[in-house]
């Protein structure tokens, strides 16, 4: 479980001025409900948004609408899993709240110096790292402010955006 200490993340977006940058690096995480039943074959009627639309999708909305830019560029092997087939899948939620993301193949980071685990970086002042246990689990979320760390991050996050390929244009 997340550490207490560790602010929210919609208290952390909350306190977001110009730009929140996400950056996801495993090929599975911890199975969910919502995956578990589209692994049954179930799908989300996207026509009907009160049967999808959560919380964090409003959040989204609202943090964009305050003229926050949110980014996130998810490093995937290929051929993907089920479970970055399933993620894919819902990005549409993630794109229609205002969230901007790119896939980049693993075979095309060779070159690039990238930290291993996810996390988020908020006004390039402040990064949540999520640290996962080997099934994909958050088991500690880190928040630091040291300016080299955060620094390191984001240029890892502009190189995989560089090159990541737009969502709407990515097919798995």
């Amino acid at each position: 479980m997340p550490s207490s200490s560790v602010p929210s993340f919609a208290d952390l977006l909350g306190t977001c001025h110009r730009s929140a940058i996400h950056l996801e690096l495993r090929d599975s995480y911890a199975p969910t409900p919502r995956f578990e039943a589209w692994q049954r074959g179930e799908r989300i009627n996207w026509e009907d948004r009160a049967s999808w639309w959560h919380p964090y999708d409003q959040l989204i909305t609202d943090t964009v609408d305050r003229g926050v830019s949110i980014r996130r560029a998810r490093v995937v092997s290929e051929p993907v899993s089920d479970y970055i087939r399933w993620e894919h899948y819902v990005t549409y939620a993630n794109v229609t709240a205002g969230e901007q993301v790119r896939w980049l193949p693993r075979r095309r980071t060779t070159d690039l110096s990238l930290p291993g685990n996810d996390y988020w970086v908020f006004d390039d002042r402040l990064a949540r790292v999520h640290h996962f246990d080997g099934n994909g689990a958050v088991v500690e979320d880190e928040i630091t402010k040291d300016a080299t760390l955060i620094k390191h991050l984001t240029e890892a996050f502009e190189s995989v955006w560089e090159r990541a390929v737009p969502h709407e244009s990515y097919r798995v």
